[in-house]
C-alpha cells in the first residue's frame, strides 16, 4: 500500500472547526474555500473523518471514504453509503481498513474532525490549514485536540510540518489556505 496522507481544516481566529454546539457554523462557510475543498476531494482516492463530518457536495456519494465510529467492532459497508466503511480504529488497522474499502494506493484527504486529524498527525505529507481571520468561535471545538491550549500552528509544527505560502481564498474576509509540509 502507497498512500500519500493529507489533511483539509478552515478554522476560525481561535482555532476551531465548529461552535459550542458541534456544529461547522456559516461564519466559516466561504466560496474560495468550497471550492478548494471540493477540488481537493474530487482527487482523492480515500477521504477519511468521523461520523459528524462530511463535506455534503454533488460528489459526496460517489466518493470512496472511511468513517471512525465506536459503535461497530467489524469493518462494514455503511448501510446509508454504499461507498462508505465504517471502521473502529480499536479493532482494524488503517491497512485493512483501506483493503476492506478495496483501496490500495493513492491520496487520502483526512478531513476531520478533531479525533481524526490527531490520529493522522504523524503520517501528513501536506496538512492544508484554511484560516478565516475575522472569525472567532468562543468556547467552540478546535481543529486538534490541544487547540485551545496551543495554536494550530504550534500543533502542526510540533508534529514536524512547516508552513509553506499561504494561498488567498477569499480577499474580502482574508482567507487563506497554507500548505504545512513534512521536511
Amino acid at each position: 500500500m502507497s498512500f500519500h496522507f493529507e489533511g483539509y481544516v478552515i478554522v476560525s481566529a481561535d482555532g476551531m472547526l465548529a461552535d459550542a454546539s458541534h456544529v461547522m457554523p456559516d461564519s466559516l462557510r466561504f466560496k474560495g474555500d468550497k471550492l478548494f475543498f471540493e477540488q481537493a476531494l474530487d482527487g482523492a482516492a480515500l477521504i477519511v473523518h468521523g461520523r459528524n463530518s462530511y463535506e455534503a457536495q454533488a460528489n459526496s456519494p460517489k466518493r470512496k471514504r472511511l468513517i471512525l465510529t465506536r459503535k461497530i467492532k467489524t469493518l462494514t459497508v455503511d448501510p446509508e453509503m454504499p461507498n462508505a466503511t465504517l471502521w473502529n480504529p480499536a479493532h482494524a488497522s488503517f491497512e485493512e481498513a483501506c483493503a476492506f474499502a478495496d483501496v490500495a494506493s493513492g491520496r487520502v484527504a483526512v478531513i476531520g474532525g478533531p479525533t481524526v486529524f490527531d490520529m493522522f498527525m504523524d503520517r501528513y505529507d501536506t496538512f492544508w490549514l484554511s484560516e478565516a481571520p475575522h472569525v472567532r468561535l468562543p468556547g467552540g471545538e478546535g481543529c486538534f485536540g490541544d487547540v485551545p491550549k496551543r495554536t494550530p500552528h504550534e500543533v502542526l509544527t510540533s508534529h514536524g510540518l512547516n508552513p509553506g505560502a499561504p494561498y488567498l481564498l477569499d480577499a474580502a474576509h482574508d482567507v487563506t489556505v497554507t500548505p504545512w509540509r513534512r521536511s
